[in-house]
């Protein structure tokens, strides 16, 4: 019975030292202090660093403007050129002539008699009207006094309502349609700042209008 008893001590000694002896790693030690090193509360997560956006390229800047002026008559083209003086364009400032269609003019009635024409052709000069001219052709609208014809109603109406500014009396609105010679001033590389004075002036000159340059023939 004794010998039975010591033969088991003796198994259950084997059985512990194999199992001790297959045990991983590691096994059965404190995880405890791992987790404390690791300290997963305190991680962060960091975003995927982010490629640079390719730099846009700068818009190109649009080439300045070349803009006409106009149309004028002989008179308003020189006093336009004379009022563009000041700012020295010199060779972008060019002239274009026209031939244009006229269908609207501003006139005095028939004065009568030369005499009576001229008379108010003074008249007109002291009023500061430079640009008049007497009808002297046989017929209805002999001695009558054109005060400027014009493309459009809208330019014709303007040159009106700007005689009846400085107290010129008489003057009418009509329909006529006949060929004329115009004048356009051309000015090239137009900023915006030149293009701001432009509008300014052409609002001082009845009847005229700033558009961009027609196309070469």
């Amino acid at each position: 019975m004794r010998a039975l008893f010591l033969l088991l001590v003796a198994a259950n000694l084997g059985f512990y030292a194999w199992t001790q002896h297959l045990a991983p790693p590691g096994a059965g030690t404190d995880p405890e202090p791992l987790a404390r090193q690791i300290e997963p509360h305190k991680l962060i997560l960091l975003p995927p660093p982010k490629l640079g956006a390719p730099s846009a390229a700068k818009p190109k800047a649009p080439a300045n403007a070349c803009v006409e002026w106009g149309s004028f008559a002989a008179a308003d083209a020189a006093r336009a050129e004379q009022a563009l003086e000041p700012l020295a364009l010199g060779p972008r400032l060019t002239r274009r002539r026209s031939e244009e269609t006229a269908h609207w003019w501003v006139y005095l009635p028939p004065q009568g008699s030369r005499q009576n024409a001229q008379r108010k052709v003074e008249e007109l000069k002291t009023l500061g009207v430079e640009e008049y001219f007497v009808m002297q052709d046989e017929g209805r609208l002999r001695w009558a006094i054109s005060l400027g014809v014009f493309r459009t109603e809208e330019a014709a109406r303007a040159r009106h309502d700007a005689l009846q500014a400085i107290k010129v009396r008489g003057a009418q609105l009509g329909e006529r349609q006949t060929q004329v010679s115009r004048t356009w001033i051309q000015l090239r590389d137009a900023d915006d700042a030149l293009l701001a004075k432009l509008r300014e002036l052409a609002q001082g000159l009845a009847g005229s209008e700033l558009r961009d340059c027609a196309p070469a023939s």
